[in-house]
């Protein structure tokens, strides 16, 4: 009895479950990396974000922008806080907001940098992270220490950034975005081992598990989008 869960049956039963599960994840993700793809690009291309967010008399950002850039924040502690009482299609659907608000929030990247550097950007954020995922999936090291102190490490970068928002320091920018590279990955790595660990808890029901790969595709997506902002501020050329 002490091998059966050696056996091949029982491996294979796990493989098809965390491949299950992963599927799930990555799909909620790329649909939120989408939504907020497509909404930041209209926004830019189309004028709405000079009409809506910027005050065109004085130059300054209205503030209606400032209610678009900080609404996820309590829309993101309110799914965490409630997805258990949430269906699943309630909680698609505050992701799908959550990621239409940064979508327009990240709408104001067209008009400081250039589309070739968005790209490239874009490209190395979807290698760093993609490598940092295999490590955490693969690897057999514990990294749960790692990632309590990197959660610490992040809620200090959340509230240097909020900081500078009113500083405006180009060298404490910087700071936040060289410590903000090696939070986010360092956290994609401890999310995929946490994550892969949930798709083989055989005691968790099906909905829960459905509700948890939707999670995982939340944290997943949020660390893709920082990691992207803090290497395109380090990597792209202002216009």
């Amino acid at each position: 009895m002490e091998n059966f869960i050696d056996t091949p049956i029982n491996q294979t039963a796990s493989k098809v479950q965390v491949k299950q599960f992963f599927t799930g994840v990555y799909t909620y993700m790329f649909m939120a990396l989408v939504v907020s793809g497509v909404v930041s690009w209209y926004l830019a291309s189309s004028g709405l974000f000079m009409k809506w967010f910027i005050n065109m008399e004085t130059g300054s950002v209205s503030p209606l922008f400032y209610v678009v850039a900080f609404s996820p924040l309590g829309l993101v502690f309110l799914i965490q806080a409630k997805y258990k009482s949430f269906s699943l299609g309630a909680l698609v659907g505050l992701f799908v907001l959550y990621s239409s608000l940064i979508g327009a929030s990240l709408s104001s990247i067209f008009f400081v940098y250039s589309m070739g550097d968005i790209a490239i950007t874009f490209f190395v954020t979807a290698g760093a992270f993609g490598a940092m995922a295999i490590l955490g999936f693969t690897t057999s090291v514990d990294l749960s220490k790692m990632g309590s102190l990197l959660y610490m490490a992040f809620i200090g970068i959340f509230i240097a950034a909020i900081v500078n928002m009113f500083m405006n320091s180009e060298w404490l920018a910087y700071l936040i975005s060289i410590v903000g590279v090696f939070v986010f990955t360092g956290l994609t790595a401890w999310e995929m081992q946490r994550l892969k660990a949930i798709a083989l808890d055989t005691e968790i029901s099906e909905e829960d598990k459905q509700k948890a790969s939707l999670m995982g595709g939340l944290t997943l997506y949020i660390l893709f989008i920082n990691l992207f902002i803090s290497l395109l501020h380090l990597l792209g050329g202002r216009d």
